[in-house]
């Protein structure tokens, strides 16, 4: 069962997934704070009604809309140097299935494939 688990969440889709999740919520932060610290209040002044959020001029909170700038890039870069460790272990495995032992006829037939090439680079 374990190991089935393992095959499961090694999966290129579901780490996808995951990334897609975890970084489409890190932006929505970024939106929200955009719309709700600094979008909102430009349009409570333009129309004058400070009740939108009671806010006012000083209260353009542009500080917050960049700390969710900085938790997204914090995040996302996160996210790209464990899916950067997770894929050294992936192309370990690949390599170890790809390690094919060939019979005697195809390591033959590899040499003669070789000395072939080799003779015809050397006649160039």
């Amino acid at each position: 069962m374990l190991n089935e688990f393992k095959k499961f969440a090694m999966r290129g889709n579901v780490i996808d997934l995951a990334v897609g999740v975890i970084i489409g919520g890190a932006f929505g932060k970024i939106v929200s704070s955009l719309v709700a610290d600094v979008i909102m209040p430009i349009i409570a002044m333009l129309v004058g009604r400070v009740s939108v959020a009671d806010l006012a001029y000083r209260s353009i909170k542009y500080g917050v809309f960049l700390q969710s700038i900085i938790d997204f890039l914090i995040i996302a870069f996160s996210i790209f140097m464990f899916i950067k460790f997770l894929s050294r272990f992936k192309k370990k495995e690949e390599e170890v299935k790809v390690e094919v032992k060939m019979d005697r006829q195809e390591e033959l037939l590899a040499e003669i494939r070789d000395l072939l090439k080799a003779e015809k680079d050397s006649s160039r």
